[in-house]
């Protein structure tokens, strides 16, 4: 797996996140898949998850959370945190999915698609207390099994093209192209020119059939 940013922003990407979602569950009391969804609205999430440095090391979980109700206009409230030590949960949570999500590269819209946040918390026990490999390896294998298809499938579905129609069309091989649906190839370590005909012929961008787990 390609991780999605420089791995030294990392430690303090995980902190922000985690004080984030819990100064967002305990202090203004919103659920944590809810907000989550604002975070992704708000435009920030694909910021982060690039690795945006204003984001992930210049603010705090405080202030993202701020930014995030300002550009949704969800309140303008904004309550003092109170860093109750009893938090520890949902500040795992967030701290578990900004790893995950650097780790595997999908983005933060592809990760709530099928492991939302509550989710991700309800893997607490016993992952909080294991290797950080250990954690995205279940994410992955959560992820796999909630998400059979890969994007190439479902793009090309999309299009409307049999596999031979796509194949002939790309210059492909069709049992090469079978093989990156069925994720039997990494289709991360497919020849460049094969992806480049691929999204062409299906008319999407080159990131969508790319499959980052």
């Amino acid at each position: 797996m390609i991780s999605a940013y420089d791995r030294v922003y990392l430690p303090q990407a995980r902190e922000v996140m985690g004080a984030m979602f819990d100064y967002a569950v305990w202090d203004c009391k919103i659920d944590i898949d809810r907000f989550f969804a604002l975070f992704i609205a708000s435009g920030l999430a694909d910021r982060f998850g690039h690795g945006d440095p204003k984001l992930v090391a210049g603010r705090s979980g405080v202030e993202l959370a701020w930014d995030v109700f300002e550009k949704t206009n969800y309140t303008s409230e904004r309550p003092e945190p109170r860093y109750n030590l009893n938090r520890s949960k949902v500040y795992w949570a967030g701290w578990a999915m900004a790893h995950c999500q650097w780790a595997t590269s999908l983005s933060f819209r592809a990760l709530n698609r099928y492991l939302p946040p509550s989710r991700i918390e309800g893997l607490y026990s016993p992952y909080h207390e294991r290797d950080e490999r250990a954690l995205v390896e279940k994410v992955v294998e959560l992820y796999s099994a909630a998400k059979p298809e890969s994007n190439l499938k479902i793009q090309r579905l999309k299009r409307g093209l049999s596999q031979q129609e796509l194949a002939e069309a790309a210059g492909v091989p069709v049992r090469t192209l079978q093989q990156y649906e069925q994720r039997q190839k990494d289709i991360l370590k497919a020849n460049v020119s094969y992806i480049v005909s691929l999204a062409h012929v299906i008319g999407c961008e080159i990131e969508d059939i790319l499959d980052y787990v």
